[in-house]
């Protein structure tokens, strides 16, 4: 891209970025309920070996595991998130503003703003 407004060809542009943002929630979102729901089953397993250290050893091995599969599915769907909105940026949105007179356009110089 040149970096220029087509608009009005300033130099000064920004980026939006809004499909990185939404869908680096949603995906965030999505990997820790996710996560959550697949580590309690990992937690049922973990205070089941816990107990051999007794009944603390067996809540804090379940109560681990679930926050760790939690947290894991977390930062793996965010991930995900912002790669598919990073795509979403660069091939469907108008990602780029004009920061002086608040155009919107693609990489294609060539679309309609909005």
């Amino acid at each position: 891209m040149s970096e220029k407004c087509p608009n009005c060809l300033s130099g000064r542009v920004g980026r939006n970025n809004y499909g990185k943002k939404t869908a680096g929630v949603v995906g965030a979102s999505a990997g820790t309920y996710g996560g959550y729901a697949a580590a309690t089953a990992g937690a049922q397993a973990g205070a089941a070996l816990g107990i051999v250290a007794g009944p603390v050893g067996a809540t804090v091995g379940g109560i681990g595991g679930a926050v760790i599969g939690a947290l894991l599915g977390g930062a793996t769907g965010a991930s995900a998130g912002v790669i598919l909105g990073d795509v979403l940026d660069e091939r469907v949105l108008d990602n780029y503003r004009c920061l002086d007179c608040g155009y919107s356009f693609s990489d294609d110089a060539g679309s309609p703003g909005r």
